[in-house]
């Protein structure tokens, strides 16, 4: 049976609750010289961007809502294909900025579904 559109916005917000929770206390110099920080954060805009990837294909006007969908998908396509030249002064930044706002989109089109956040 397919995962319902629910399951994977939680699995979203989720990720984006993964980053923020192993980032707390890390700046950026922390988070270069930590290999597992940075594949822990990595591990999760994966999954995001895999979750975004098949809400694009399953619902598209769902998908839609969400701010920069195909960029994220492209930036979980360079993680996970042209990791040797990830820059993490931008992965960083993009869990401190983007990731927020992410995190809350996706819980208001869960609200919106009535389902919780």
């Amino acid at each position: 049976m397919p995962r319902s559109t629910a399951a994977y916005l939680t699995d979203i917000v989720e990720a984006c609750d993964a980053v923020a929770e192993v980032l707390i206390g890390v700046d950026l110099d922390a988070y270069r010289s930590r290999r597992p920080i940075r594949s822990a954060v990595e591990r999760e805009f994966t999954i995001i961007g895999e979750a975004i990837g098949v809400l694009s294909r399953r619902d598209p006007a769902l998908a839609s809502r969400i701010s920069h969908a195909r960029l994220i998908v492209g930036f979980r396509n360079r993680l996970v294909h042209e990791y040797p030249q990830i820059d993490d002064e931008a992965v960083f930044a993009i869990a401190q900025h983007d990731a927020p706002i992410l995190r809350a989109e996706c819980a208001a089109l869960l609200r919106d579904m009535g389902d919780a956040d």
